[in-house]
């Protein structure tokens, strides 16, 4: 008689996953797609969290703490791509005004909030001095961008809401990734708690007019506008969602790295509750043949969509590490194994070329596409989330079981002893 050992008793009650990965060579794959893709100004903005995430994490916010005020040398090639987007970007925008100041967006563009997620590259390019040896402005960038949101030319809905277009006031779901997290490092860097608290006010805000109470908490894709220029949508659609998550977690790390972190607990834990709404909001929708979304997370009529499958995922691991809630691990491991996995002529979820597949089109979010940068991003935000969880013990790999939406360890250790004895005693 002999009993089974503990891994394999642990494999049975599916408290371990099979270690499915991508190899050094498949992200250097989906770094380069990455770089060769992301044109638009979300795509920059995103593209270089996705870099300061898995590349340079002491710079990035999940770091918890203000990064150095100089790069170190060993990390010097690592950070370059976050700093040649700011210094392109700012270099154009200063060349293409004849070097006007004032209210003004990083790039001009119908959307009030996408240029700002290029924000946090270009303070980090001046936190870091990298304007002594360009000459290039960055604070003055920075400041410009800041003014630019605040300023008339961006509508405002009558409780403070910037609007996410210029040309009319609309409320998008991606609006919470790329303007929030923008305030809050902000606010971090110049120790400003008035941005720090309204990167939390528009989150707020948002979630007041997209958070949809008859789907299960399930957010809008967009809303308020005439629909002259872009059609509001109802649609629940799953990038939204993650978009969403993945920027009110950026803000809730920016909140707790800072100064103001025990003064401002209560919209620490807002921001949390409010990121595990929307997996519990979304993870019930999840294909169980595919282990993906659909484009619209609750209707199955749409295509199956691995980007936003993907952020959704490096949500669940980064909420782990920030707050201990780790009720969704189980189900973002299944995810990431299937996002991952591997078939008889490669990744069954990506080309030979590395690029992500199946996904939105970057330009026209209820068309299938072919090639998305921003998912490229999503692969590697999944990538450092996972990567960060497992060097801190992959605490909580089980799941929190919870009893009235509470975690509930002390029920999860008695049914694992309690199997474990009768599994004990099975003779083989």
């Amino acid at each position: 008689m002999r009993t089974f050992p503990t891994f394999v008793l642990l494999w049975v009650l599916g408290l371990v996953s099979a270690q499915t990965n991508l190899t050094d060579s498949q992200v250097s794959d989906v770094v380069a797609r990455l770089a060769q893709g992301a044109t638009h100004p979300w795509e920059l903005g995103t593209r270089a969290q996705a870099i300061l995430e898995h590349d340079v994490r002491p710079f990035s916010v999940f770091s918890l703490s203000l990064p150095a005020t100089s790069v170190p040398s060993d990390s010097s090639s690592a950070i370059a791509p976050v700093f040649s987007i700011a210094s392109g970007v700012v270099k154009n925008r200063t060349s293409s005004n004849n070097h006007t100041t004032g209210p003004q967006p990083l790039v001009n563009d119908s959307s009030a909030a996408d240029p700002a997620s290029i924000g946090p590259a270009v303070l980090l390019a001046n936190w870091t001095g990298l304007g002594n040896s360009d000459g290039v402005d960055y604070a003055g960038a920075a400041k410009d961008q800041l003014d630019y949101l605040y300023s008339d030319n961006v509508p405002k809905s009558s409780d403070g809401a910037i609007s996410h277009r210029v040309g009319e006031l609309q409320l998008w779901s991606d609006f919470v990734y790329m303007v929030p997290p923008f305030l809050a490092y902000y606010g971090l860097l110049t120790n400003n708690q008035t941005l720090l608290q309204d990167a939390y006010n528009q989150i707020k805000l948002y979630r007041d007019v997209l958070r949809d109470t008859n789907a299960n908490n399930l957010w809008k894709h967009i809303e308020l506008g005439s629909g002259k220029q872009v059609a509001n949508d109802d649609g629940h659609w799953s990038t939204g969602n993650a978009w969403a998550a993945a920027g009110m977690l950026r803000v809730l790390a920016s909140i707790h790295s800072s100064p103001f972190s025990s003064s401002m607990s209560s919209q620490q834990d807002d921001l949390s509750n409010w990121v595990f709404e929307i997996q519990s909001a979304m993870y019930p929708h999840l294909d169980s043949d595919s282990s993906l979304f659909h484009n619209y997370a609750d209707d199955t009529s749409t295509f199956l969509d691995a980007a936003s499958t993907a952020l959704l995922a490096s949500t669940v691991y980064r909420l782990s590490l920030l707050r201990s809630v780790h009720h969704f691990l189980p189900t973002a491991e299944k995810t990431r194994n299937a996002l991952f996995a591997s078939n008889s002529s490669g990744l069954e979820h990506f080309t030979s070329q590395g690029w992500l597949t199946p996904v939105v089109n970057p330009d026209s979010f209820g068309a299938e596409g072919t090639e998305s940068p921003e998912g490229e991003a999503f692969v590697l935000d999944l990538q450092a989330a996972w990567t960060d969880w497992v060097k801190d013990g992959s605490k909580g790999a089980n799941g929190a079981m919870r009893i009235g939406g509470r975690p509930n360890g002390p029920l999860v250790l008695s049914l694992v002893l309690g199997v474990g004895a009768m599994m004990a005693m099975v003779v083989f």
